[in-house]
């Protein structure tokens, strides 16, 4: 077990809104981006510290976290950062893949070359990302252009809750992303998929959308030899 980890940067507390929420959206994005890795050991003292908070609200935003299986918790012993749950991941990719599916058929359904150009901005901004290696920023975007297609279809809130529960899967496209020109294929498959809504090709985005949220687990036996600490074996 990893020892109790020193927090990066510093936090300010918005006082006008809950401390368990912030809390929990703060050490949830450390871990998502894997500044905080499987092992790490989270003391309740030290994250009361470093949030200006009492344990209360730290204990609750843990709670949420072993809700989504991106910790453990021990009571009255510790916590630490859970290895990625494939199970989880997998059925996170399965409802993602399920829903983006119908979103694209349906803004291909009603085709609309503005929302095509601003996918096409995004991916454009990526590629700027890419070759800067900014991979922090690009991985930003590539959900910018995700929820661009949600909001266009006026499900903002559907965005919202897949987030919620996509943690162990978004873990595992940051290991992948820098690996075997995935990054690269991302800007394709992202240009592919904007450019096929704004044609009207709903067949052609769905096909397009399928091939961009197959890769990652596709690769589960190459990420998990190349990062043993991160992938828990497969149950």
């Amino acid at each position: 077990m990893m020892s109790e980890p020193s927090l990066p940067g510093t936090f300010r507390l918005d006082r006008a809104r809950s401390a368990a929420v912030q809390v929990y959206e703060h050490l949830r994005e450390l871990i998502v981006t894997l500044a905080l890795p499987p092992g790490a050991v989270l003391s309740r003292s030290e994250l009361a510290g470093y949030f200006d908070v009492s344990v209360t609200p730290v204990r609750d935003a843990l709670a949420r976290l072993d809700d989504e299986k991106l910790v453990e918790v021990f009571p009255q012993h510790a916590t630490r950062v859970r290895a990625v749950d494939l199970s989880s991941a997998r059925e996170a990719h399965f409802l993602r893949l399920s829903v983006e599916l119908e979103l694209v058929h349906a803004l291909a359904r009603r085709p609309d070359r503005q929302l095509a150009d601003r996918l096409l901005g995004l991916v454009a901004r990526q590629e700027n990302c890419l070759e800067r290696g900014d991979l922090a920023s690009f991985t930003a975007v590539d959900m910018a252009f995700h929820r661009t297609m949600y909001e266009a279809a006026s499900l903002e809130g559907l965005w919202h809750r897949l987030r919620d529960g996509s943690g162990n899967l978004d873990r595992l496209r940051r290991l992948h992303l820098p690996l075997n020109g995935k990054a690269r294929s991302i800007l394709e498959q992202h240009g592919a998929i904007a450019r096929a809504i704004g044609d009207g090709d709903a067949a052609r985005a769905q096909a397009w959308v399928r091939e961009h949220l197959s890769g990652t687990l596709s690769e589960l036996d190459a990420l998990r030899a190349r990062y043993p600490d991160f992938v828990l074996p497969v149950q």
